[in-house]
């Protein structure tokens, strides 16, 4: 594996792939300043096969050999093995390098597996349409399912927001995004095993012993007597008392079922259009006409209808005067006029408010009244603009805070109804204004590290038991912020987060194959999650879905329902806007695998990579587009044939 860039992104995606995939990678960086943070990379000249290393630290890749390149230029790609690599990512933060990185490297080696980031969304869909177009003409007569090269363009806000959502939701960011679907690894200690809880789609693991800590084990030591064992069936589950275990569920929102229609609502009721004062003052003009119609009717001859005509004339000063009329008829025709005059007034309020109200229909909101059990977002930037959209999409209710009125999630946050509080969120009353004593959780996700623990300290003082995550760009100050306030709050569940921390393993996933939806650690061990075609494959094919379970490799989780021709290549992509989930989790033992159908598992390293083999060999040989002629240039400068 290649990794390409000039930030932290790309030293924490080296450090995935080689601690969670086993891979050995080429890090090509502008400067050797990094080699004490990448000390534990394996930084080497050759890229490993996919998968093929076991769940041992025998498996682990040799020493670091870093590539040194102020750009991605094709001496530095080929100095790192482009042309012999299984995959390579792209992670400058100049849309601009990657982009003419990935060219250059999709015509050097064809067969490559490009991961690209990109913060231009639309430049980079038709980036990789580009790319997997040109890979496949490059090998003419390739099904585009067989081609194993590929072309994933992503970004690092897009990537980090659904763990952040969760984090908000569930209290962890230890995720998988499958079609759409939020899945989390929730850990339970051997009491609330005893509980009466949900089940969850099932069980991926029993932890050791010493697990026993209810806010997982982050930050914690989790070694013991009894190594965490992974995939068990539901004898060894049943038989395990007193130990924790990993359970695979859906995140779902648990705060108060308030107001998700309150905060969404898109017109403008009545009781928003008119002040409250209005609404009397009208009330009373009103209840005046009826009485001084019922007073027509009894004192006069005119039936009830005439009567009201007469008052409503009078009102308006239209009728004429009452000059030949009886006396009574006199007096309620001047007491209609004065009632006349207090209309006009209230008239041209209703009017000035109604244009106030509309005016204001496409600013932003406040937060209503009585709010509680929401999510209080500080900073509408790039990063809180994508987790705004993902909490809306699991319909929770939001309020945002941001001291800049144009910032990037503000059309958002206007279009979606959601309450902004302007200001900054330093000073004293803009987290009060938020409802934040009254909140499920707070997101601190700011540009200024800084400012989101200042914010997190005072939302400290004003509800101390509120769930915060907090975004901190130092991986070492992010885990002494979060034991610090651990400890300090030990009833309050607390998480800082780097965006390149949780942005890594969705970028790592892409490296390996489209087929890996992501990766969940256990302790000291990793669970992965991918999407394979049951085709080909004899673990699978043929069997049920219980008879192709094997406990401690793999287990099937899930079955896509889409035909083959409407599947979406990317599982673990976000959702298009009008698609529905095809995935069908609740699977019944008996059911048996078609060499058409689509699932997924979740499986060890070791299962894992036995899967792929198994397919990789029963699969049909894909047609010779002709002799090779293989480039390579060797450390002198030389080409060599």
């Amino acid at each position: 594996m290649v990794v390409c860039g000039d930030d932290a992104l790309a030293i924490r995606l080296a450090a995935e792939l080689r601690e969670v995939y086993r891979q050995r990678v080429v890090l090509v960086a502008p400067s050797g300043d990094h080699a004490e943070e990448t000390e534990p990379i394996a930084v080497v000249s050759r890229a490993a096969r996919l998968l093929r290393r076991p769940d041992s630290p025998g498996g682990t890749p040799p020493p670091p050999q870093d590539v040194t390149s102020s750009s991605p230029s094709e001496a530095a790609l080929l100095r790192a093995g482009v042309d012999r690599a299984a995959a390579l990512a792209l992670l400058y933060e100049d849309d601009e390098t990657n982009l003419r990185a990935a060219l250059a490297a999709r015509r050097l080696s064809p067969g490559l597996r490009l991961v690209v980031r990109m913060y231009n969304r639309k430049l980079g869909q038709h980036l990789e349409e580009l790319l997997d177009q040109a890979a496949l003409l490059a090998a003419p007569g390739t099904d585009r399912a067989l081609l194993d090269a590929s072309t994933t363009v992503l970004s690092d806000a897009d990537t980090a927001a659904p763990a952040l959502a969760a984090t908000a939701v569930a209290g962890t960011s230890k995720v998988v995004q499958a079609d759409g679907v939020l899945l989390r690894a929730a850990e339970r200690t051997p009491s609330e095993r005893g509980e009466a809880a949900d089940p969850g789609l099932c069980t991926l693991a029993l932890l050791s012993s010493t697990t026993t800590d209810p806010a997982g084990a982050e930050g914690s030591d989790t070694s013991g007597p009894q190594a965490p064992l992974l995939l068990p069936d539901d004898e060894a589950v049943a038989s395990a008392a007193g130990r924790g275990s990993v359970v695979l569920e859906t995140v779902r929102y648990a705060g108060h079922a308030l107001s998700s229609r309150r905060l969404a609502r898109r017109g403008v009721p009545l009781r928003d259009l008119f002040s409250a004062r209005l609404r009397w003052a009208l009330t009373g003009i009103v209840g005046c006409v009826l009485a001084l119609t019922l007073t027509t009717t009894l004192l006069t001859d005119a039936d009830p209808v005439h009567a009201a005509y007469l008052t409503l004339l009078d009102l308006f000063s239209i009728n004429d005067p009452a000059v030949e009329e009886s006396t009574t008829r006199q007096i309620l025709q001047l007491l209609t006029g004065l009632v006349g005059l207090a209309l006009l007034p209230l008239l041209v309020a209703g009017a000035l408010e109604a244009l106030g109200t509309f005016r204001a229909a496409g600013a932003l909101r406040r937060p209503p009244r009585g709010l509680s059990g929401h999510v209080v977002l500080l900073g509408l930037g790039k990063i809180g603009t994508r987790v705004l959209a993902r909490l809306r999409e699991l319909d929770i209710p939001v309020v945002c805070v941001e001291e800049d009125p144009d910032a990037r999630g503000i059309p958002l946050a206007r279009g979606l109804g959601v309450p902004v509080v302007l200001g900054d969120v330093t000073e004293e009353g803009i987290l009060e204004a938020a409802k934040t004593h009254r909140a499920h959780a707070l997101l601190a996700l700011t540009s200024s590290g800084t400012t989101n623990l200042e914010a997190t300290l005072y939302a400290r003082t004003v509800k101390p038991d509120l769930r915060v995550a907090l975004r901190l760009y130092d991986d070492d100050f992010a885990t002494a912020v979060h034991r610090t306030l651990r400890t300090a709050h030990p009833d309050a569940l607390t998480r800082s987060r780097s965006v390149t921390h949780l942005a890594a393993p969705a970028f790592a996933g892409a490296m390996m194959g489209r087929q890996i939806l992501g990766a969940i650690p256990v302790e000291r061990k990793v669970l992965l999650f991918a999407a394979l075609i049951v085709a080909g494959n004899p673990q699978f094919e043929g069997r049920t879905v219980a008879g192709a379970f094997r406990p401690g490799a793999w287990r099937v989780l899930a079955l896509d329902t889409a035909s083959p021709g409407a599947r979406r290549p990317d599982l673990a992509s976000s959702h298009q806007e009008g698609d529905e989930p095809q995935l069908l989790w609740d699977l019944h033992p008996g059911y048996v695998l078609r060499p058409e159908d689509r699932v997924v598992i979740a499986a060890t390293r070791r299962g894992l990579a036995e899967l792929l083999d198994t397919s990789t060999q029963s699969r049909p040989a894909t047609p010779w587009p002709g002799p090779p002629i293989v480039h390579r240039r060797a450390d002198d400068g030389n080409a060599a044939c």
